[in-house]
């Protein structure tokens, strides 16, 4: 999982209560923007939710199969129950996804889902990059300053912006200036600003150290690792 302006933090397989809430606790204080929760073999719901319930973001189930099918016969001619066993459970990544929805669901948890196979697989990769971009494009709405110039005029009352909503709903800081303010700021940037301002180095919007989508797993009696 690797895009620009995007900061991965990577906890690991997840297969514990114990690893779940400390899992919780960083992924609070990594001050994250969403978590793609990537289900490696059957999973207890009450190991997953310790993982989310404290971030307070959205979550995005990556219910995504090993392989397209089963290869039924190298399976059965495994021979061994213990190995058909483990084998199945490679391939169990579905199963948990139901019960997992359901504890979201009545936890109040805003909660996705990314069906598909783990590699090569065109679909789950836009999906998945549609997902990080909407989270990056919300990250910058939380940290950019916003101007309105002027004030509103009292006989169109059906185009008022809501400046509290718009606050409440994205974080943005809201400057509302007069046009003789904006004139006077304007006389006051230099060509140096302009410069800087301008071309590749766009420092105001960079979001590297902010936006963290994360990679992790869950469930246990499980041989494959984590994304």
């Amino acid at each position: 999982m690797r895009a620009p302006c995007v900061e991965v933090v990577n906890l690991g397989l997840i297969d514990i209560p114990e690893k779940a809430l400390e899992a919780g606790h960083q992924f609070r204080q990594a001050d994250v923007d969403i978590i793609f929760f990537y289900i490696t073999t059957y999973a207890l719901s009450s190991t997953v939710l310790p993982v989310v319930r404290r971030a307070k973001v959205p979550v995005i189930i990556l219910n995504l199969q090993p392989t397209v099918a089963i290869d039924y016969a190298t399976f059965n001619a495994l021979g061994d129950r213990t190995a058909m066993t483990g084998d199945w459970l490679a391939h169990c990544s579905a199963c948990p996804v139901p019960k997992i929805a359901n504890v979201f669901h009545r936890a109040g948890i805003s909660f996705h889902q990314v069906t598909g196979v783990l590699t090569d697989d065109p679909i789950v990769e836009e999906e998945i990059n549609d997902w990080i971009e909407a989270a990056r494009v919300a990250h910058l709405m939380a940290h950019n300053r916003l101007g309105v110039m002027g004030r509103y005029y009292n006989g169109m009352l059906d185009i008022y912006s809501d400046l509290t909503a718009q606050a409440a709903a994205f974080g943005t800081h809201i400057e509302v200036l007069e046009i003789d303010e904006l004139a006077r700021l304007r006389e006051d940037v230099s060509e140096a600003d302009n410069l800087r301002l301008s071309g590749d180095d766009r420092s105001g919007i960079r979001c590297a150290a902010g936006l963290r989508p994360e990679g992790t797993g869950a469930g246990g009696k499980n041989r494959r690792g984590a994304a």
